[in-house]
């Protein structure tokens, strides 16, 4: 053997024992931190493990152990700051365990979701955490996650599944959202953004559509516009709403990225968000509060969502063959300036924008509605 392949092959518990003269079994009860082994031959296997470099196989010794200090977490979309909120409390939560996250992402693609669980899986963790890619079946899953690994759904469900779900109530937040934009004088409000292969995209146009209905109001479909949840596509997309008269003159979004898009999209048609047009978020990002208007949405609380995943999924005492749990958590609605806005008081935005191109514009805010 050359220097060379010497210098790539992984050192192991033999190598260790047998420079230190002692056995491989004293060498793992010295990584395991056991009591048994005396001070002296702690000290002498410690020296030579930095000598030699050793690095501990964690997921070889949860095989021997049949136990695991993992959990992994495999996500659709890294630039969501919603699902990085989510990330940072499944993080914090498996580091008061003592254990480690497993991170991998999807791209909203489902061949991509299954290379990379399967790899993920390989590290044998004690449960997998999944935003599925938009589309996901029972039967991509099933295949690779298998019968015995503890697997909990986030945020999105899988038609036909037999794994517990955890999700805010999507339903309840757009009815609470549009209802908000119906109390301030509205009557022509869009649905703006996801797709309709989500279903937390379909269970915030059910919350929609149940508030007009309730209201009185026929939904306008051309009002509801799909686009990818980012910011840069709701900008483009959001031409759609100005297409024909009447123009709609508030909008409930799918997520705040879309809802901050949009408001990129209509400052860049001369329309004021907040003052011209109303918007409504979702999630409640850090950013929400920070930007200009600051934007109403609903807060989920995806922190707190991330370390009661983890709570979940790690809970061992449970049956394999329990029915799934599907738990909704509460959202809760943060009105702010992005919805306070007078456009039901003044004319169709069409007609303002038409007559007013190219020209900055001033109004005098009567009183609030």
């Amino acid at each position: 053997m050359t220097d060379s392949d010497q210098r790539r092959r992984r050192v192991t518990l033999a190598d260790i024992a047998r420079a230190c003269g002692v056995s491989s079994a004293t060498v793992s009860l010295v990584l395991s931190g056991s009591p048994a082994v005396a001070a002296k031959t702690r000290r002498q296997v410690e020296t030579e493990l930095r000598r030699q470099g050793y690095v501990y196989n964690r997921s070889a010794a949860n095989l021997r152990r049949k136990v695991s200090t993992s959990v992994a977490l495999l996500i659709n979309d890294l630039a969501n700051p919603f699902v990085a909120e989510f990330a940072a409390g499944v993080d914090e939560a498996l580091a008061e365990a003592g254990c480690v996250l497993l991170l991998g992402s999807s791209g909203e693609s489902i061949e991509r979701q299954r290379a990379v669980l399967s790899s993920l899986l390989e590290h044998n963790p004690a449960g997998v955490i999944l935003t599925p890619a938009e589309g996901t079946t029972a039967g991509d899953l099933q295949p690779v996650v298998g019968l015995h690994t503890p697997l909990l759904l986030f945020n999105r469900e899988v038609p036909d599944s037999t794994w517990d779900y955890l999700g805010a109530d999507n339903v309840a937040g757009a009815r609470l959202a549009t209802e908000h934009l119906l109390a301030q004088g509205h009557t022509r409000i869009a649905f703006f953004g996801g797709h309709r292969e989500s279903s937390s995209c379909r269970q915030r146009l059910e919350g929609y559509t149940a508030a007009l209905t309730a209201a009185g109001i026929t939904p306008e479909p051309r009002w509801m516009v799909e686009c990818a949840p980012t910011r840069l596509q709701a900008a483009t997309a959001t031409a759609a709403l100005f297409a024909r008269d009447p123009a709609p003159t508030a909008a409930v979004t799918y997520n705040d990225g879309v809802a901050l898009g949009l408001m990129m999209g209509l400052r860049a048609r001369n329309i004021a968000p907040g003052r011209d047009f109303a918007v409504t978020g979702f999630d409640d990002i850090p950013e929400a509060a920070a930007t200009v208007p600051a934007l109403t949405t609903l807060a989920t609380g995806p922190r707190a969502l991330g370390r009661q995943a983890v709570g979940m999924v790690m809970h061992t005492d449970r049956p394999l063959d329990a029915p799934p749990r599907t738990i909704i958590a509460p959202v809760q609605l943060v009105p702010r300036e992005s919805s306070l806005t007078f456009a039901h008081e003044l004319p169709p935005l069409t007609s303002v924008v038409s007559a007013t191109r190219g020209k900055r514009r001033t109004r005098t805010q009567g009183t609030s509605a």
